[in-house]
């Protein structure tokens, strides 16, 4: 008896400490280093996902979403990191792909080269125009040639890569062994500890923390924060967790579908988001993904979409000039 005793003691004793190990990750990851270099190890936690007083009933909130803990890319996925991926798989995106047949069948051939979406500013001047007409279809635009056949990514090795179809950002997940993070995961990271403030850095918005668009969009630009389009990753200060550019910049892929609010994710561990896509503004659209953080288009007058709790909806296989993408690798 005393044996069985002394037993059913030490295996409590052991079952305590495996408790307090998987319970302490955190501390676990960061003394022997679980995340790859350039990862940013966030400790899990719980917090409220979306806000419910920013006008866009897309951001309906989710009490109590429990997230555990996770690595993330530091900063946006760089060109260089693209070319390399390129280079030793021979990958070639979306946007370098002849548009299909069968998906375009009433297009001539001239009108399914390769290409992509490009923000044009309208000419100076102008002072009112189509909403959504400063996209241009651009034959020759990829991640390579930014702006057509003409530009080029060469001295901009450090700026996020764009024209990313989600595709070509799972493609490069799988080469790399990390994955494209969760809406939850995103948004967690995003707000580096700052549980139900309006941006990144706080509740007051400010010029100089992100790459966003400063004037009235989209007609003029005053440059306020230094840029017109993409910066170097890095170039603005992280937030509470060590994250660069997690607002503006470019659009960051996530792998959830995109549905109105957050209603299936309250009081929830580790949430996937919904089983299918579905977004108002795009009825005839069946799959579309969450994109978050907002970009170097995003201005007061429009958009506003440069905050954690903010999303927008995009088409798998559209990438265009401000969308890009960060990974994560999961440690459970």
């Amino acid at each position: 008896m005393r044996k069985k005793h002394c037993f059913l003691t030490l295996l409590l004793i052991q079952l305590v400490a495996l408790i307090s190990l998987l319970s302490n990750l955190s501390a676990l990851a960061v003394t022997v280093n679980l995340c790859p270099p350039e990862m940013v190890l966030i400790p899990g936690g719980i917090f409220n996902m979306g806000a419910d007083n920013s006008g866009f009933v897309e951001e309906r909130t989710a009490k109590n979403v429990t997230v555990t803990s996770f690595c993330i890319d530091k900063y946006e996925v760089t060109n260089a990191q693209f070319a390399e991926f390129v280079k030793s798989t021979k990958y070639v995106t979306v946007a370098q792909r002849p548009l299909s047949k069968e998906q375009f069948p009433d297009l001539p051939d001239e009108q399914r080269l390769p290409g992509s979406l490009v923000f044009h500013q309208p000419k100076q001047g102008v002072k009112q125009v189509q909403f959504l007409s400063w996209w241009h279809w651009t034959p020759g635009a990829n991640w390579q040639h930014p702006f057509g056949s003409d530009s080029t990514v060469v001295g901009k090795e450090n700026y996020p890569v764009v024209h990313i179809a989600y595709e070509d950002a799972q493609a490069y997940a799988i080469w790399a062994g990390k994955s494209l993070p969760t809406e939850a995961q995103w948004e967690y990271a995003a707000r580096g500890g700052l549980d139900g403030a309006t941006y990144t850095w706080g509740n007051q918005y400010s010029e100089k923390k992100a790459n966003t668009w400063q004037g009235i969009f989209p007609f003029f630009n005053t440059k306020a924060d230094g840029y017109i389009g993409t910066a170097k990753v890095g170039s603005f200060s992280a937030n509470g967790y060590g994250l660069y550019d997690m607002t503006g910049n470019v659009w960051e892929w996530t792998s959830d579908w995109f549905s109105l609010g957050h209603d299936n994710n309250a009081h929830s561990v580790n949430p996937t988001g919904a089983s299918k896509s579905f977004d108002p503004k795009k009825p005839t659209e069946i799959a579309l993904h969450v994109i978050k953080g907002g970009s170097y288009l995003c201005a007061p007058n429009y958009c506003s979409r440069y905050r954690p709790a903010a999303r927008e909806s995009q088409a798998p296989d559209t990438g265009t000039s401000h969308i890009g993408f960060r990974l994560v690798k999961n440690l459970v």
